[in-house]
């Protein structure tokens, strides 16, 4: 009897991913990007390992020429860029803190460098430190204010985002429009933040900047994807990799479209370890173990799922994967009060609506469904469209008996099940 069941089980599964197939138009083809997947990446990175081999040996000579220290800085941002390695972005950090350290915390640009620096490491409150102090300097304002927005957005503190976005105003200005599309995405008006994308896309390719348009390119493949303009999405990601065929957050996007959009799990999965062999940062083995997960592969899955948690260990990535480690805990590992302790933390660092997410879906997932709920209700309820939210709350209100909330939701989601892959697509229909 349990035989039948489950292979009764395994027919409606397999008949449901090949519907979800055949719903789908196919939109990748591997002639248009392979050649990116094949490119000699290590040219990039011997270019950039030059300079860093270039600014160490003047620093070396000249131990007293701090401007050396930010060279050197810049080159190791740039290999972390390309091998995802933290040691590289931990060590520009050290020479950042020394170049500030010599200049006194009184050079605006050295005080910005070592900023991004903590951005990128997801330590936004020492980052805000940072900036107020150059904010006070004054030496290329506009710069510090363009952060400070920045800043601020990340951390949740919308007025103080608003107001510096107020103070940096011009709409001629490439560093503006794209914060303006960013603050009007994370207002919820997606159609409105493609409309301020598209007017950076046409100033950088107007400028012919390569990293505006590198810059551009990637985010406006981005909001395409969100937009369901799945076909815009791979063009702008193609594009991306024509300036720059090392760029793995690009690859990445295509192997998201031909997992979520083209269902050829095996392809994706041919992508993401050619991005691997080069820059491998620890989401990227959550993305196989999801995709294994598609192709009822669970024996790949776990072992998917041992890599990252093995690579988080390294005390190096510090916060950066907290996010990520408490949906592990709560859907995969089932360490509740683990997950609890860093969506606790996560709050603390950032007290965003996501953030919140986080810590109701731990209750949630603990059985503590009022809990939940209230946590829902007063931070995160109408603060985020995000669809990865708006599943989580949907779920939360089921549990709580508030069925019409949870379907109005539902039919929302099934809107978005490209953004959500094929694995939630699933499950959004069991809400």
């Amino acid at each position: 009897m349990k035989i039948t069941l489950h292979f009764t089980i395994l027919i409606v599964t397999l008949l449901c991913i090949s519907c979800d197939t055949k719903q789908t138009k196919s939109i990748a083809n591997s002639n248009d990007y392979t050649v990116y997947l094949e490119a000699e990446v290590n040219k990039s990175l011997k270019s950039v390992e030059a300079d860093y081999a270039f600014w160490s040996g003047k620093l070396n000579e000249n131990p007293d020429q701090y401007p050396y220290l930010l060279k050197k800085a810049a080159a190791l941002s740039a290999m972390f860029k390309i091998t995802g390695d933290i040691n590289y972005l931990i060590e520009a950090e050290t020479d950042l803190v020394e170049a500030n350290t010599r200049t006194h915390y009184q050079n605006s640009g050295i005080l910005r460098a070592l900023s991004r620096n903590y951005i990128t490491q997801h330590r936004f409150k020492e980052a805000l430190g940072l900036l107020k102090k150059a904010e006070v300097i004054g030496e290329h304002l506009k710069g510090t204010q363009n952060m400070l927005f920045d800043v601020h957005l990340e951390l949740g503190n919308l007025v103080q985002a608003k107001s510096y976005l107020l103070k940096i105003q011009d709409f001629s200005d490439f560093d503006y429009v794209i914060r303006l599309a960013k603050w009007q995405d994370h207002s919820g008006d997606l159609k409105g933040a493609i409309q301020y994308m598209e007017k950076a896309l046409a100033m950088a390719e107007m400028s012919n900047t390569t990293y505006k348009k590198q810059w551009v390119y990637t985010n406006i493949a981005d909001f395409y994807g969100h937009d369901g303009q799945i076909e815009k999405s791979y063009a702008y990601y193609l594009k991306a990799l024509e300036l720059d065929p090392s760029d793995a957050y690009s690859k990445k996007g295509i192997a998201w479209i031909v997992y979520s959009n083209d269902k050829k799990p095996e392809e994706a999965m041919r992508i993401l370890k050619t991005i691997t062999a080069y820059h491998n940062t620890p989401d990227y083995e959550l993305l196989k173990a999801e995709i294994a997960e598609y192709m009822q592969d669970e024996a790949s899955k776990a072992n998917y799922l041992n890599a990252y948690l093995e690579a988080v260990k390294n005390e190096k990535y510090g916060d950066m994967y907290n996010a990520y480690n408490t949906i592990v805990y709560t859907d995969d590992l089932l360490i509740f009060d683990s997950a609890l302790q860093l969506a606790q933390k996560e709050v603390e660092n950032r007290p965003t609506p996501h953030s919140y997410d986080l810590l109701a879906w731990s209750y949630y997932k603990k059985g503590e469904y009022k809990r939940a709920l209230d946590i829902v209700e007063t931070h995160v309820k109408d603060k985020s469209s995000e669809p990865s939210i708006l599943f989580h709350i949907a779920q939360i209100y089921k549990g709580n008996g508030k069925i019409k909330e949870a379907k109005s939701l539902k039919k929302e989601l099934l809107t978005a099940t490209y953004e959500l892959g094929p694995v939630t697509a699933q499950r959004i229909k069991n809400i």
